[in-house]
């Protein structure tokens, strides 16, 4: 068995996959026009996420969730300039980039729509 899919209910689906491909690096394999406008995400290695408008069903209040909570996570090479980059086409900062004892980095951001992302930095990559 092999996980497929994470999938969340988001307010403006179409605006916020085109953001994830534009400045996250994610590919759009599938971009649904007709409700709830099911769009699935990829990055090269197949890590996908459903983004989609379930109607009767409220989304979450994301900028209200800690985000340790929930959070997407990219690894980046260049933490303090693809930080940056985020934060000049609409992310905000949720504080500021840590140290781990292991010498990775770590921030979170929050996408446009309040969904946070996290840039990490390994020492060592995990994968």
């Amino acid at each position: 068995m092999n996980l497929e899919h994470v999938a969340i209910n988001v307010p403006n689906v179409q605006e916020q996959a085109q953001w994830w491909k534009e400045h996250l690096g994610l590919r759009i394999v599938v971009a649904g026009d007709v409700a709830p406008y099911m769009n699935f995400v990829t990055d090269d290695n197949g890590s996908m996420v459903e983004l989609y408008s379930q109607e009767d069903v409220a989304p979450l209040d994301y900028a209200q969730i800690n985000p340790f909570n929930l959070h997407f996570a990219f690894s980046v090479d260049d933490m303090e300039s693809e930080r940056e980059r985020l934060i000049q086409a609409g992310a905000t900062p949720e504080g500021e980039i840590n140290n781990t004892p292991a010498g990775d980095k770590l921030c979170f951001l929050r996408d446009p729509w309040q969904v946070t992302v996290q840039l990490v930095q390994r020492k060592t990559p995990m994968i």
